[in-house]
């Protein structure tokens, strides 16, 4: 875990100045079912989701990589601030790159407006005169009570709603007033505090300059067409977007062995042997350790290897990015996995309620669960082109 006492990151000292706050309010995000305002609020002043937002409307265009480290530091805090801190914070990303229209729509007056998501494509744009009428529903709009806007996933439709054939897939920017967020539609066993509810949207007009076919997202037109030069925005958004969530599971890694060592200072067995005599508990211990840190390491090598080469001008190959997805996916894995072994060992009052220990390891396997984390799929691609072999469009390539 990188020293905030040491960063230059000043959104991380941000995030540091507040920690303990940020830790207490954990309790109170899982029973509200979404941030607690004091959280948001901390959030927002603090400046992280604003860290990847242009420096126009008052972003810092960070570093993918300081994103990163602030996500992993707010998520080994609290899960659900750190998992809303790593989605809502990449959209202003995407945000830069769409028609400067909406940018002044969105930002134009208030450049801590928040923007949600998903990005499932489970609506239908129907053309009509000057863009779209869009119905449809999504679940696990993250952090969404606290924004004003959001990004949902669509297919191109005909007019009669019906999707086009092949699939065109599209991301879909509407403000506050043209859906409608859905209480009670957010319990689960962890990521509670996420608030990640369910997104309705009945015929509403979405001028055409609002909708962004996903794959210049993919295909670098998007950023052509925006005339940005800071690496960061040159990032694949297969890389750049995966980046909030993964960080957020590895940091709430981080915040369980935290409070699982806190735990065991001055923990005695039942068998009376004090945990610092146990060295099969203290080789677990380091295991977990080196395994959870050995995750922050390729997630932080892996961007700022793609920052490098959009910085140096350089273009990456579809094998480049499926090798980013298979790092980003292992690492999420490789860092529960190590948690889990440390939650194991904590003995059954370091599971009581009261614990931080057990919302951590909740957090974590709902995070885990997290479509972005499937490794069935991003390991199949990237082993096919690793044997040169271009795998079918689809699903198998729909995040490379």
């Amino acid at each position: 875990m990188s020293d905030p006492r040491t960063s230059t990151c000043p959104e991380l000292a941000a995030v540091e100045d507040h920690a303990e706050e940020l830790a207490a309010l954990g309790p109170a995000n899982e029973e509200l079912g979404r941030l607690h305002d004091r959280a948001a609020k901390v959030l927002r002043d603090s400046g992280v989701i604003r860290m990847l937002q242009p420096a126009e409307y008052g972003g810092a265009e960070a570093h993918p990589r300081d994103f990163a480290e602030t996500v992993m530091r707010v998520a080994s805090l609290d899960g659900s601030t750190g998992w809303v801190a790593g989605i809502v914070g990449v959209h202003p990303w995407e945000m830069a790159l769409v028609d400067p229209r909406v940018q002044a729509e969105v930002w134009g007056e208030d450049h801590d407006v928040w923007m949600a998501s998903p990005y499932a494509p489970m609506g239908v744009l129907r053309p009509v005169d000057g863009g779209y009428l869009f119905s449809g529903r999504w679940q696990f709009s993250s952090g969404t009570d606290h924004c004003d806007w959001i990004f949902l996933g669509a297919f191109l439709g005909d007019t009669d709603g019906v999707p086009l054939e092949p699939r065109e897939n599209y991301h879909v920017i509407l403000p506050r007033s043209d859906y409608t967020i859905v209480d009670d539609t957010w319990d689960v066993v962890g990521l509670r505090g996420t608030g990640s509810k369910d997104i309705v949207v009945q015929d509403a007009f979405i001028p055409d300059y609002r909708a962004l076919p996903f794959s210049s997202m993919v295909d670098g037109s998007a950023l052509a067409r925006s005339g940005r030069t800071n690496p960061t925005y040159g990032v694949p958004f297969t890389t750049i977007f995966p980046l909030g969530i993964t960080s957020a599971v590895i940091g709430i890694a981080e915040g369980a062995l935290a409070a699982h060592l806190a735990y065991q200072r001055e923990r005695v067995q039942i068998t009376g042997t004090k945990v610092r005599d146990d060295p099969y508990v203290l080789s677990a211990i380091s295991a977990a350790a080196e395994e959870i840190n050995a995750s922050r390491t390729a997630l932080l090598d892996n961007v700022s290897h793609f920052y490098d080469i959009a910085a140096a001008g350089g273009e990456v190959s579809l094998a480049e990015r499926a090798a980013s997805r298979r790092t980003q996916v292992a690492a999420a894995w490789r860092s529960v996995r190590a948690m889990n072994e440390i939650v194991a060992r904590s003995g059954g009052n370091g599971l009581r309620m009261d614990s931080p220990i057990q919302r951590f390891w909740r957090d974590a396997q709902m995070g885990l669960a997290h479509a972005i984390h499937v490794p069935g799929s991003v390991f199949h691609a990237s082993a096919l082109l690793d044997l040169d072999v271009t795998p079918p469009p689809g699903p198998m390539l729909s995040m490379i």
